[in-house]
């Protein structure tokens, strides 16, 4: 398990550093241009990629009080760009530093309306790594409505074909 999930992660971070990349290469006032998504802008789906990512982090740690960065960032994309990247490196640092025992770690949290769960962190992390890939091509769908024709491939196995 430990391996899949280091993997998964050093994918999860090159993906996110490529993409993030390319976004913050185009004008500012297209981070912001609204689209039709789940999220209206490059920038709002940003956020909450990194206010996702933050929760889970948070949660993992036992916070007992839960920040949610989009609630009140009024920072760049860059500076949004930047926090999701330092927040990647942590849960690739936390992976490669777990023991199998940790990530079998069943841990309690509650969700964003008030309901208990309890799941194994294994668990939260696929799920963590898969929420990152279903954003990352709701950005794709969006560069492309503005036009955008040069994006980065971010597929898991062009990136394991890189390794």
């Amino acid at each position: 398990m430990k391996e899949l999930l280091q993997q998964l992660s050093a994918y999860h971070l090159w993906a996110d550093k490529l993409l993030l990349s390319c976004i913050n290469g185009l004008p500012g006032e297209m981070h912001q241009k609204e689209v039709r998504s789940s999220f209206p802008s490059l920038y709002k789906t940003v956020l909450h990629i990194w206010s996702a990512e933050s929760i889970w982090w948070q949660r993992m740690k036992l916070q007992e009080r839960i920040i949610v960065p989009a609630d009140s960032f009024t920072g760049s994309m860059l500076e949004a760009s930047n926090e999701l990247m330092q927040l990647d490196k942590l849960w690739n640092e936390w992976i490669h530093a777990a023991q199998e025992r940790h990530l079998e770690h069943v841990f309690q949290y509650q969700n964003m309306s008030g309901q208990q769960f309890k799941q194994p962190m294994y668990q939260m992390l696929l799920h963590l790594f898969n929420h990152g890939t279903y954003h990352r091509g709701q950005l794709v769908t969006i560069l492309r409505q503005l036009g955008i024709e040069k994006i980065p491939q971010t597929d898991f196995i062009v990136w394991s074909r890189k390794r």
